[in-house]
C-alpha cells in the first residue's frame, strides 16, 4: 500500500504500528479503522500510566514535510480519538486529534511527547463536529499544527519542538480508544509533501501542500 504524495523526493510504503483487527483500505486510498478498546498513545505525565498501543498507519520521511489528512469519525466513549501522528519512537512523538468527551463537547488539541513525558494542549469544541482536516508542517525540529473544516482555510493549533534531532521520522495517521470502547473513523486525502515555507510567512489561506 502506497500513500498519496505531492512534491516528495522519495516514496516509501505505509506500514502498521499496532495493526487493528478490523480495517479496510480501498482503491480510492480511503482508510477505515475500527478501533480496539484500551488503546492509546501517552507517556508518564499526570495520569500515572504509559501506553503505546494505539493503531497507527505510518511511512518514513527524511526531510521537512507537510502532512495532511481528512478525518470523519463517530466516537462513542470519552477519549475516543483519531488524527495525525509524527513519531520517532515510543518516548518522542506528536499527535493532533479531537478527543471525544461527551455528547455536548469534545477537546481538539495536540500532544507533544519529549523524552518520555507527554503534554496536552486543547480547546473545547462541539461534539457535533465529526469531520475535519488536520495538518502538521515540519521545519527542522519545529512543527506547526493546524486544522481546517474545508481544506483551504487553516487555523493554527500550536507550534512545538521535538528535542531529539531525528534524521528520519515515521509520519501518518492514527486512531485509538483509551476506554472500554470501539469506534469507526474514515481517513482520506492523506498527502505528504515537502515543506519549503516559513511558519511566520504563512497566511490563513493556504492550499499548497
Amino acid at each position: 500500500m502506497q500513500h498519496i504524495q505531492k512534491g516528495s523526493t522519495s516514496v516509501h510504503p505505509f506500514y502498521w504500528v499496532n495493526e487493528p483487527q478490523s480495517y479496510t483500505y480501498d482503491s480510492n486510498k480511503i482508510l477505515t479503522i475500527q478501533t480496539e478498546p484500551q488503546t492509546d498513545f501517552w507517556q508518564k505525565t499526570s495520569y500515572g500510566f504509559q501506553r503505546d498501543n494505539g493503531h497507527s498507519f505510518l511511512t518514513k520521511v527524511d526531510h521537512d514535510f507537510t502532512l495532511t489528512a481528512y478525518f470523519e469519525f463517530t466516537p462513542k466513549m470519552t477519549y475516543d480519538q483519531c488524527g495525525l501522528l509524527v513519531r520517532l519512537d515510543e518516548e518522542n512523538w506528536i499527535k493532533v486529534s479531537t478527543e471525544f468527551e461527551n455528547a455536548e463537547f469534545s477537546r481538539m488539541g495536540s500532544v507533544v511527547t519529549n523524552m518520555g513525558y507527554s503534554d496536552w494542549a486543547s480547546t473545547d469544541i462541539s461534539s457535533n463536529m465529526t469531520a475535519i482536516f488536520y495538518q502538521i508542517r515540519k521545519r527542522g525540529q519545529d512543527f506547526l499544527m493546524e486544522y481546517s473544516y474545508d481544506g483551504q482555510i487553516w487555523s493554527q493549533m500550536r507550534i512545538a519542538h521535538l528535542h531529539i534531532d531525528a534524521k528520519v521520522l515515521s509520519v501518518g495517521v492514527y486512531a485509538c480508544s483509551p476506554g472500554d470502547s470501539s469506534f469507526t473513523c474514515r481517513i482520506s486525502q492523506i498527502t505528504i509533501g515537502e515543506n519549503k515555507q516559513s511558519f511566520h510567512s504563512e497566511g490563513e489561506n493556504n492550499d499548497e501542500n
